[in-house]
């Protein structure tokens, strides 16, 4: 019996949350331990009290984040794959999946598997329709890696296109209708790493509580199951 059968959610909590409150207190040491050093010791350990101080601010905005974030970045049930984030979520009905895997890159004559899982999509504008511009905006400068790994592939095969990573801001649907702005740039984003890489949608291991190859195998026990039942 598959998990998805079990229960009627699987609740994912990524890495990207884990030790926010951790992070706050290394950064309150960091910055009580900056500021001794700074008022108590001589001129000559200043630049050390400076350089504490700093590194505070940027643990407690590292912990402010990482508490900020929703309490699962995941959750898959008999009816979606629904993706959570501070700045929105996204969700994938399982009818719409077509193939799920973890995207391979060449790296000379070997295939090198990326930190990530990919889920290819039967129809993309089901999933452009139900995303906010938010969202949109993160997930553009996420995959910024993803299209400088395209472009590094062309021009080791002697097709090489550049490195620009602005997207077209406009966009035609199959109806006729357009997209612009924002949602325009995101929808030619994931036709051209769906070109490049086999797949619309990207999930960081970070986002993940297991590996990436072990997420794979628990979408497709939930996807085969699902569709014996149907």
């Amino acid at each position: 019996m598959s998990s998805i059968e079990q229960i009627d959610t699987i609740n994912i909590r990524g890495t990207s949350s884990n030790n926010g409150i951790t992070t706050l207190l290394i950064g309150g040491c960091m910055l009580l331990v900056g500021i001794l050093i700074m008022t108590l010791l001589p001129e000559f350990f200043f630049l050390v009290g400076i350089l504490l101080v700093s590194a505070s601010i940027i643990a407690f905005t590292m912990g402010y984040f990482k508490l900020k974030e929703p309490k699962h970045s995941m959750a898959i049930s008999k009816q979606s794959i629904r993706f959570f984030h501070r700045r929105g979520e996204w969700q994938i009905q399982w009818d719409n999946v077509q193939r799920i895997d973890v995207p391979k890159v060449r790296k000379g004559l070997e295939h090198r598997e990326l930190e990530m899982v990919g889920i290819r999509l039967k129809d993309p504008e089901v999933f452009l329709r139900n995303i906010s511009p938010r969202l949109i905006t993160y997930l553009l400068m996420e995959q910024r890696p993803l299209v400088l790994q395209i472009e590094k592939e062309n021009c080791q095969s002697g097709k090489c296109y550049g490195d620009d990573l602005i997207e077209d801001q406009k966009y035609k649907l199959k109806d006729g209708s357009s997209l612009n702005g924002i949602a325009a740039m995101f929808a030619n984003r994931m036709r051209r790493l769906k070109e490049g890489l086999g797949y619309d949608i990207f999930i960081s291991v970070n986002e993940l509580d297991r590996s990436p190859q072990a997420f794979v195998n628990l979408l497709r026990e939930c996807h085969q199951s699902l569709l014996i039942k149907q």
